[in-house]
């Protein structure tokens, strides 16, 4: 215990250091003391160190999964300041109730039993959420993804992500007792429907990566893959022709240079930025990352690289390349059915969701608007992805369940 509580400590401090350095940087660029700035920043500092102490003391599983949490949200947080400082003090707000989210996810998840039993719950509980969100929700750049209550907005599809995952997961572990498949492939394309209608496609691009996922893994007929692969093809060739917004982005992928004064102007921006930087980066506080617009959502990976340089941009993608084999090292070393699904489809969720957003800057694949996990300014996002989590960190952890079991998978040395 002592070993590892050593080797667990010595990171910790690391990132405690790299946030101090930060700070005391982002000092060095204000030509008037910044009380909020300070006192954020601290706050900031505190909660990472507290919380991974706590987390030691009270988990079992994989620390680790926290210390790459924390090494990316600080990246996160330390651009959002240079970009904007009130957008830095609320995104440390934000970190504190998603760490408050974190450990309540856990002891919840952990406590409550028969996780595996409530399909039907998980099914209603998304078709209640997005039916709220046709009926309620307001329109953000295209989007209707948004609900706004008492002047706070959420998006309702960062927590249906986690109830589908739970819903594959169920009908996975149930797969006898719910014997017809087709009624099961339909609950599945009626979220991806109704995402569709929302015009939320980026969105719906990652529910299909991560059904396929579990699919591949869990479905014994080989068939429904090759039959899921064609019928999500369809409406993909379809949307392009029918919707003026997939014909706008595919357009602006192909050739983003042809229309740099317009729609291509975000994209086109994106990669100069990614160029400016070079290896080293500019240095904090010495780009222009805001000429690209949004730069502190969808576009934070160029700013980072920008400043930070090529380098910066490569450990974010080696920090979410090591979060992933971490979760599916979780998943291969967790003998209870349910929670090995729970961990893939997390595990896929937040390694496709990066992925989405790091292709589409970097012109790699057609843009879409979804949120780096953990880096991007956000409520909604950033309370989900520490949810999804607090669930990874129990399913990390040894389960005395005796229902649902599977021999455990042994790695090969």
């Amino acid at each position: 215990m002592l070993k590892k509580f050593i080797s667990y400590k010595a990171p910790q401090n690391l990132i405690v250091l790299i946030n101090s350095l930060a700070l005391l940087l982002l000092f060095s660029f204000r030509e008037n003391f910044d009380r909020n700035m300070l006192i954020s920043g601290l706050l900031f500092i505190c909660i990472i160190y507290i919380s991974n102490w706590v987390l030691l003391k009270w988990s079992t599983g994989d620390h680790y999964l926290f210390l790459i949490m924390s090494m990316l949200i600080s990246i996160g947080v330390i651009m959002i300041y240079r970009i904007n400082p009130m957008y830095g003090a609320k995104q440390v707000i934000w970190f504190g109730i998603g760490i408050i989210i974190f450990f309540l996810t856990y002891f919840v998840t952990k406590k409550v039993q028969g996780w595996e039993k409530w399909t039907i719950a998980y099914a209603s509980g998304a078709l209640i959420l997005f039916l709220s969100t046709l009926l309620f929700g307001i329109k953000v750049k295209g989007a209707t993804n948004w609900i706004r209550v008492a002047g706070y907005s959420f998006q309702p599809a960062e927590l249906i992500k986690l109830l589908f995952v739970f819903f594959l997961a169920s009908y996975y572990t149930n797969e006898k007792k719910l014997k017809n498949p087709y009624v099961f492939f339909g609950i599945v394309y009626a979220h991806i429907g109704f995402l569709f209608i929302q015009r939320d496609l980026g969105t719906a691009m990652l529910f299909f990566l991560i059904f396929m996922t579990i699919l591949y893994i869990y479905e014994e007929h080989r068939k429904f893959i090759l039959y899921n692969l064609g019928a999500a093809s369809v409406p993909g060739i379809m949307s392009y022709f029918f919707i003026n917004h997939v014909r706008v982005r595919v357009e602006t992928w192909i050739d983003p240079w042809r229309f740099i004064d317009s729609k291509g102007y975000q994209i086109t921006q994106s990669l100069f930025a990614i160029a400016s930087g070079g290896f080293f980066g500019t240095g904090i506080g010495l780009g222009h990352p805001e000429f690209i617009p949004e730069v502190h959502n969808d576009f934070i990976f160029s700013a980072i690289c920008e400043e930070m340089g090529i380098f910066g941009g490569m450990a974010v993608i080696m920090l979410f390349l090591i979060l992933v084999y971490r979760g599916f090292k979780i998943a291969l070393n967790q003998h209870h059915r349910f929670f090995r699904i729970v961990a893939i489809g997390i595990t896929a969720m937040l390694g496709f969701q990066a992925f989405i957003i790091l292709g589409g800057v970097t012109k790699l694949i057609p843009l879409t608007g979804i949120t780096l996990p953990f880096v991007s300014y956000g409520g909604s996002s950033l309370v989900s992805s520490f949810a999804a989590l607090g669930i990874l960190q129990v399913a990390s952890e040894e389960l005395e369940q005796e229902e649902n079991h599977e021999p455990r998978i042994q790695e090969d040395c």
